[in-house]
Formats: structure tokens, C-alpha cells, sequence
């Protein structure tokens, strides 16, 4: 015999049902008797009772038995019916709590996996963090040093300020001569230092302030690092190339402010947006050729020019922008220097020194970077950095140093605000770049760090 479900096997015992298998007696007038059982058509288990003929007495003893033993069977089919309801609502609600907990886990799972991801963007951002704090580290270990050098300054001169407060009372107790060089060669130890500081390490680039918004999608404008006290005038070229007209704003303000402007013809079109003031006159590469001009403002004439051998011209090593930028000129705290690339150095970028008045090279060093793939380059302190792109995210990842004539990545970024850069260049004056940004002129701010040595002293 079968279970009938997974929770309880039931028995039903059915009194003369028309689905049983009947087993009659050989003599039904002899008595009531219990038979066999068998299966119904769903498996259930059931008794057969045979009863006398109707016309038998009611008042036989064996009748009140089989009346017990009918009330006894109806008492059990009715506790069976009440157990299997209560079976059934029993199975429903576990199967409801099954369903339940399965979705619980399901939840546990979800908020499991979202806690780990959670904790892995932590990890992450706190990786990038103390992927960017540890280069710090060994320059503020030496940040340190230069405090002492510092503080060894400020000692020496008070000891001098003391010693000259004594000497004009006890006159003669020193050496004249000798106190006097001791003084001059703090004073240019000093002065030095000072010259020194000014330079550095590239470490940060500001957010970008926007000057103006004005000309086409590529442009250069850019002040004169040498010019006089007071000579605050801004100089603005629309367009890379055959355009000849500079714009002179009278100050920073008359730029930001206003539209009044005194218009420069230049004797020949520029090409790129490479061009630098410098002291008073522009430098600029002639439109279509390696000839480098330099156009003196105050006599309105070219007082030199200067062939670039072997440099690359008319788009064929621009950067990754294009635009005829194929030699880029620009200044930082030494001087005039070049960027291009020839076919001898296979496309890579050059980088030469130049004298501002004769144009002549003073030295020129080799670099392994593919300037097709440079987005913009801009000198500090005599270090060459380069960024990855003009577009979307911008930022600076490759110096050249050509103090050392060595290179390495770094990983500097700044803000891209206009999407499309075309000029950046440094002036050491301002101690900031100068971008061409889409139509936009942009300033950035930028902070250099240096570590004075007892030997540079």
C-alpha cells in the first residue's frame, strides 16, 4: 500500500461503498462479518463490512455491534478529515515560509554582493590615495633638510646683525675687511637660494579660471615674461595658420573687459599656435616652412630669422591634435627653447635651446616620446612635461629632464573644461599655463616644489 501524500498516510474505511470489491458470504443470513480490505481507484486503503438481509432482527446482538463499530469508523473518517485539513493548511504555510526564505536569501546574497562591491571602490579610492600621498613622502623627508638650511640662514644672520650692533661699539675688535666678505657672501648665498626657489618640481595644476571667451576653436594668447614692471598687455592670435595679425590688449583687465585692441601686421603667416612674446618681441614659425622669425613690436620689423634643420613642418610631426603644430616654441625661467621632431629621431621629440637674440642652438637633446602622440607640451624649469590628450580627460604623464637627460611618468591631472585644448604654455612670470580651450582662454595655476641642497648653495 501507497502513501497517499509526502506528509501522512491516511486509511478510510468506507462502509458498502459501490467502489469496493464486494465479498459475499456463503450464507448471508448467518450473521454481520468483516471482510478484507482493498484499494480504491486513488490508492486509499478500505474494509469491506457485508451486513445480514434486511429482514433480519434489528434487535440482534450482533447488530449493536456493527452500529459500534460504524460509529467508531465514522469517528476515525472524521479525525482523519480534521487531520488532513490541518496537514494540508500545515503544508501551505511551510510552503509559503519556504518561498519566504528563499527570497530572505536572495536578499542576503544581493546585499552581500553590493557590501563587497562597496568595499572594493573603498579600497580602490583609498589605493589611488596612497598612490598619490607616497611620491610625497621622499620629498618631505627632504623638505625637512631644507628647513634646517633654512634655519641655519636665519642663524647665520643673526650672529651678523649682532656682531655689526657690537662693532660700533668696540671698534677694531673685528676685521673690517674681513666682516664686509663675510656679509657679501651671505648676500649672495642668500640671493642664490632665493633664485633657486623660484624654480621647482611640477607637483599640482589648479582648476582652470576662464578669462574670456572669444575667436575660433584654436587660438594662442600669452603675456611677456620679461616685460617691465607695470606692462601688463596681452597678446591674442586667432587661428594655426595663414592668419599675420597680432592683437595687443593694453592690460589683463582691457582683455577680460573690453574689445579694444591695437592690430599687428606680421610680415609672413604663422603656422601652429607655437608662438611666444618674449622680451618685447614675438617668435613664431613661418607658415609652411622650419624658419623660426623674430618680430620686434617696437620696430614693427623681423630682426631675425633662423632655420631649423631637419625639423618637420606642414603637419607631418604635429601634435595629436593636428594644426600645423609641428614646432612649438615657448620660455620658462632659462630662456627661449624649441619642440619638434625629426625624421633622424624618428618622429620623437626634439627639444633644443635656443639664444633669444641670435636664434642660433645652444643644445639640443633627444627624447623617446612620439610627439604625434603628445596632446600638449609647456617648459618648467628646464623640465619638458608632456600630456596624454587634448581631449576629455587631460593630464600631464610624461618629463624630460634636461638637467639630467633623463625622463619618467608621472601623474598629474587637470581639468579639461572645454574639451578640445590647442595652445598650453608656461609663463614663469605668472608661474602659470596659458590654454587655449575651445574658443575659451583659461588660466591654470600651478605649484612647483623644490629641495635646496647644501651643495647648490
Amino acid at each position: 500500500m501507497q502513501p497517499t501524500s509526502k506528509l501522512q498516510s491516511l486509511i478510510l474505511l468506507v462502509l458498502m461503498g459501490s467502489e469496493l470489491t464486494q465479498v459475499l458470504p456463503a450464507n448471508p443470513e448467518e450473521s454481520w462479518q468483516v471482510y478484507s480490505s482493498a484499494q480504491d481507484s486513488e490508492g486509499r486503503c478500505v474494509c469491506t463490512v457485508v451486513a445480514p438481509q434486511q429482514t433480519m432482527c434489528s434487535r440482534d446482538a450482533r447488530t449493536k455491534q456493527l452500529r459500534q463499530l460504524l460509529e467508531k469508523v465514522q469517528n476515525m473518517t472524521q479525525s482523519i478529515q480534521v487531520l488532513d485539513q490541518r496537514t494540508q493548511r500545515d503544508l501551505q504555510y511551510v510552503v509559503r515560509m519556504e518561498d519566504q526564505l528563499r527570497g530572505l536569501e536572495t536578499k542576503f546574497k544581493q546585499v552581500e554582493e553590493n557590501h563587497k562591491q562597496n568595499i572594493a571602490k573603498q579600497l580602490k579610492t583609498i589605493k589611488a590615495k596612497m598612490a598619490e600621498l607616497k611620491p610625497l613622502i621622499p620629498v618631505l623627508e627632504e623638505y625637512k633638510a631644507d628647513a634646517k638650511l633654512v634655519l641655519q640662514f636665519k642663524e647665520e644672520v643673526q650672529n651678523l646683525t649682532a656682531v655689526l650692533s657690537e662693532l660700533q661699539q668696540e671698534l677694531g675688535a673685528y676685521d673690517y675687511d674681513e666682516l664686509h666678505t663675510r656679509v657679501n657672501n651671505l648676500e649672495e648665498r642668500l640671493r642664490a637660494c632665493m633664485q633657486k626657489l623660484a624654480c621647482g618640481k611640477l607637483t599640482g595644476i589648479s582648476d582652470p579660471i576662464t578669462i574670456k571667451t572669444s575667436g575660433t576653436r584654436f587660438g594662442s594668447w600669452m603675456t611677456d615674461p620679461l616685460a617691465p614692471e607695470g606692462d601688463t598687455r596681452v597678446w591674442y592670435m586667432d587661428g594655426y595658420h595663414n592668419n599675420r595679425f597680432v592683437r595687443e590688449y593694453r592690460s589683463m583687465v582691457d582683455f577680460m573687459t573690453t574689445d579694444n585692441f591695437t592690430s599687428h601686421r606680421l610680415p609672413h603667416p604663422w603656422s601652429g599656435t607655437g608662438q611666444v612674446v618674449y622680451n618685447g618681441s614675438i617668435y613664431f614659425n613661418k607658415f609652411q616652412s622650419p624658419v623660426i622669425i623674430k618680430y620686434d613690436f617696437r620696430t614693427s620689423s623681423i630682426s631675425k630669422s633662423q632655420r631649423l634643420d631637419n625639423a618637420g613642418f606642414s603637419n607631418s610631426y604635429h601634435y595629436s591634435w593636428g594644426g600645423h603644430s609641428d614646432i612649438d616654441l615657448m620660455v620658462d625661467e632659462g630662456g627661449l627653447w624649441a619642440v619638434y621632431a625629426t625624421n633622424q629621431n624618428a618622429g620623437n621629440i626634439v627639444l633644443s635651446k635656443l639664444n633669444p637674440m641670435t636664434l642660433q642652438i645652444i643644445r639640443t637633446w633627444s627624447t623617446n616620446h612620439p610627439k604625434r602622440s603628445a596632446g600638449e607640451a609647456f617648459m618648467i624649469c628646464g623640465t619638458l612635461y608632456v600630456t596624454n590628450g587634448y581631449s576629455g580627460g587631460t593630464k600631464v604623464y610624461y618629463a624630460f629632464q634636461t638637467n639630467s637627460s633623463t625622463y619618467e611618468y608621472i601623474d598629474i591631472a587637470f581639468e579639461n573644461k572645454y574639451s578640445h585644448i590647442s595652445m598650453l604654455d608656461y609663463n614663469p612670470r605668472d608661474r602659470a599655463l596659458y590654454a587655449w580651450n575651445n574658443g575659451h582662454q583659461v588660466l591654470y595655476n600651478v605649484t612647483l616644489f623644490h629641495v635646496i641642497r647644501s651643495e647648490e648653495l
